[in-house]
């Protein structure tokens, strides 16, 4: 070959779009969008050298957790992935206030992948599996009943889902005379302000606004312990007889977890715990809130069925305690909480050496998705990652990719996709046009006020 030719076939071999050495983060911008199946704030960081990245603040959470990194990553290189995080990581917090730290992290894999032309589980020490097991959390459509809900799951299992999940608690008897315990008015206090809430009009003031939000903060986030709520043995005897109902549709051997209990203390959980024990229960998930360690420990110690939590948790050291106490039999870390993919597989390892799986929450669009897709192709102790989107014909639509089988979830489990990045090419501007947040409007617009803030981070002196 002559050295024309040879120069010609060797570009074949050579990625054209990209120099990682110098490659630079240029502008972070947003669009917000709603019902896949909640709020999203998604994320596109951009570079100097055309690549772009995606990732996507936590559901239901505020786009300015993520914001607010934005001077500190201009100029950066996004291979750097551990330095940048390592600057940014101490502006994240529990639960949703994790998802701005945790939503750049998972943009700059991507971009880190797109531009060294490899999977993010290849960067992560390669994949144990080809595909992921989705498990399917499920709701009723009309009057929650147990028969209601076993043809629900049903349905899901015909469409090839393995594994489900639904809702347990005191929401499904709380409107039954003589099923729970209160102080006299409280009960109906929550659901007069429940009611209102869930009701609420774009006709109210603003500052009806602003009181009604916060009695509704004021009432749903006292802590089970705290809450003076307890279930009687009707009620007990009730979500018994729903979980039975439901076993008698969908049969014994898939398996089931369930979630959202209400705020009750532990003595309760254990209560109901004991009672729903003999339908072969996958996990019990978030039953009382999980700083709560030793009590944990006390309800693992006092019902046979696997416990689980996770999801509000932040960093890998936060789940230590847990798992040393014995607290859990498995962790539920979501990908946009906890600090992103890395953090997510070291949790999962950690989890492993105490020997506790690891399944992994996601309520979001498909960028989050397939965040947790390749943390779970990449660590051996996954079980299955939550899927809540059955059902939203435009989910798939918001991803743009040739590598992405299309609709991305398939007889109940999504393939690892063997492409750059997260394997998305690009979003469908059009689609995220028509679902945008009624409130936040605008399809990557710029943010350029936010590029010189600045602050003595050092945490030492």
């Amino acid at each position: 070959m002559s050295p024309a030719e040879t120069y010609e076939s060797a570009l074949a071999y050579v990625n054209p779009y990209s120099n990682p050495s110098q490659l630079k983060i240029t502008d972070i911008r947003f669009a917000d969008i709603v019902g896949a199946p909640f709020h999203s704030s998604l994320i596109k960081v951009y570079t100097n050298q055309g690549l772009v990245g995606f990732g996507e603040v936590r559901d239901n959470a505020d786009k300015y957790y993520a914001l607010m990194l934005k001077s500190r990553l201009i100029g950066e290189n996004p291979c750097n992935i551990d330095k940048l995080f390592r600057r940014i990581k101490q502006f994240g917090h529990h639960a949703r206030q994790g998802g701005g730290v945790s939503g750049i992290e998972i943009a700059l894999w991507d971009l880190a992948g797109k531009a060294y032309g490899i999977p993010i589980y290849q960067m992560l020490g390669g994949k144990f599996r080809d595909r992921i097991r989705m498990y399917c959390d499920t709701d009723v459509h009309g009057k929650d009943t147990g028969l209601a809900m076993g043809e629900a799951l049903k349905r899901k299992m015909e469409k090839g889902f393995t594994f489900l999940k639904m809702d347990l608690g005191i929401s499904q008897i709380i409107h039954e005379p003589d099923t729970l315990s209160a102080p006299i008015g409280w009960l109906n206090e929550l659901k007069d302000i429940s009611r209102q809430w869930y009701g609420r009009s774009r006709e109210l003031s603003e500052d009806d606004t602003r009181q009604l939000r916060s009695r509704h903060y004021d009432l749903y986030n006292i802590a089970h312990p705290f809450t003076g709520i307890h279930v009687t043995e009707k009620g007990l005897d009730l979500l018994e007889q729903y979980v039975a109902e439901v076993r008698s549709v969908i049969g014994s051997e898939v398996p089931l977890a369930i979630d959202h209990f209400g705020h009750i203390g532990v003595e309760d959980c254990i209560k109901l715990g004991r009672r729903v024990e003999k339908f072969n229960l996958a996990w019990m998930e978030d039953m009382i809130p999980w700083t709560y360690t030793e009590q944990y420990a006390r309800l693992a110690r006092a019902v046979a069925t696997p416990i689980c939590t996770g999801e509000d948790i932040y960093l890998k050291e936060n789940f230590k305690p847990l798992l040393e106490a014995g607290g859990v039999s498995v962790v539920h870390p979501d990908v946009l909480t906890t600090g992103g993919i890395l953090e997510t597989k070291k949790i999962g390892d950690m989890a492993q050496d105490y020997g506790a799986a690891m399944a992994i929450h996601m309520a979001e669009s498909p960028i989050a998705c397939l965040a947790a897709v390749h943390v779970a192709a990449a660590t051996e102790n996954f079980l299955a990652l939550e899927y809540h989107s059955d059902g939203i014909d435009w989910w798939d639509d918001l991803i743009v990719s040739g590598y992405l089988p299309k609709p991305l979830v398939q007889n109940g489990f999504i393939a690892v996709p063997n492409a750059p990045g997260l394997g998305i090419e690009e979003l469908n501007d059009e689609i995220i046009a028509q679902h945008l947040h009624p409130e936040i409007p605008g399809v990557w617009e710029p943010t350029d006020s936010w590029n010189q803030y600045w602050n003595h981070d050092r945490l030492w002196s």
